[in-house]
């Protein structure tokens, strides 16, 4: 057992076995707040004091070590993320869940130096759970495959879409997954606990968010946090055809069977021209203008579709969109 955890005091988790027990009488709140200022005290065995008696209070110190995390001293957030590293790894469920939400929270700080510690402590820690949290992810309805960027990489490819069944905290699985690299989160709702999860997604190389309920703004925010990550953000609409991205000009070379596109007539082969008014040249400006529109949504679609053996027919047909 570590030395920092075997001593025996009158606080509120002692360490017994991997595990803490409630103690006869845990320590008072100006107690806790004593030992979390003497963690920047100037003596070496202040501080090694104070961290010993903060990992014995357990759970309770948590709030206050957070706060302290705040205070621009790295050798005081450092300790606060040692503090909590030693619960992360108690047998005790509920301190071990305490202490995963304490790095989880400070990793989402603006203190990047502060951040980089909680988050690599995670990341760590989330080794040795990448296993669990895979079965548990899928067991939740996310599919989870191969997948491949347009630079050719390759990784792990995370799809929530309406068969997902999981709520917001359970998106922090994610974070224990290696090698995610695309995640695709498709009609499901997003939250502020979703969206704080996914600014952490900082090793995915693409983030589709599709019909989410997510405004420019939130994502605005997101794009800041993840620079290197390509974010698309549509609202929701779904037309259900294919096309090459960049090739000119933007011809349909798959139709999906029941969808909008198909109810509207669109054939294989079609060329879309314009969209509502505002002319496309290629199949990306077409997914990028369908991305500004949502569910239900009516648009008009000009279109040219050559006749074997015959001359090109220019058209336009009305659509109502489908939902992801």
């Amino acid at each position: 057992m570590s030395r920092t955890i075997i001593r025996i005091a009158c606080l509120v988790g002692v360490a017994v076995g991997g595990g803490w027990v409630a103690a006869d009488e845990p320590p008072s709140a100006e107690q806790i707040a004593s030992w979390v200022e003497t963690l920047g005290a100037p003596q070496f065995s202040q501080r090694e004091a104070a961290t010993r008696s903060l990992i014995e209070a357990g759970p309770a110190a948590l709030g206050p070590l957070q706060e302290a995390t705040a205070s621009g001293d790295l050798e005081v957030s450092s300790r606060a993320i040692e503090i909590a590293r030693s619960m992360l790894a108690s047998d005790n469920q509920e301190v071990a869940t305490a202490a995963e939400q304490f790095l989880d929270a400070v990793a989402g700080g603006d203190d990047a130096s502060v951040a980089g510690l909680a988050e690599a402590t995670l990341d760590f820690h989330a080794v040795g759970l990448a296993d669990a949290a895979r079965v548990a992810l899928q067991g939740l309805g996310m599919k989870l495959t191969r997948g491949m960027l347009a630079t050719g990489q390759q990784g792990m490819h995370a799809t929530l879409d309406t068969g997902w069944q999981g709520a917001s905290d359970d998106l922090r699985l994610l974070l224990r997954l290696p090698g995610l690299l695309i995640v695709s989160v498709h009609g499901v709702p997003i939250d502020e606990k979703g969206l704080a999860v996914i600014g952490r997604l900082r090793r995915a190389g693409r983030i589709e968010l599709y019909g989410t309920g997510l405004n420019e703004q939130q994502v605005a925010v997101l794009v800041e946090k993840l620079p290197d990550t390509h974010i698309e953000l549509r609202k929701g609409g779904k037309l259900g055809i294919a096309g090459h991205p960049h090739a000119v000009p933007c011809q349909v070379t798959m139709v999906q069977p029941g969808s909008a596109a198909e109810k509207a007539g669109l054939q294989l082969g079609d060329i879309v021209v314009k969209v509502a008014g505002k002319p496309i040249r290629n199949f990306e400006e077409l997914t990028a203008e369908i991305g500004t529109h949502g569910p239900g949504e009516k648009l008009e679609l000009e279109i040219i579709r050559v006749q074997p053996g015959g001359p090109e027919e220019r058209m336009t047909r009305t659509i109502e969109l489908d939902a992801w």
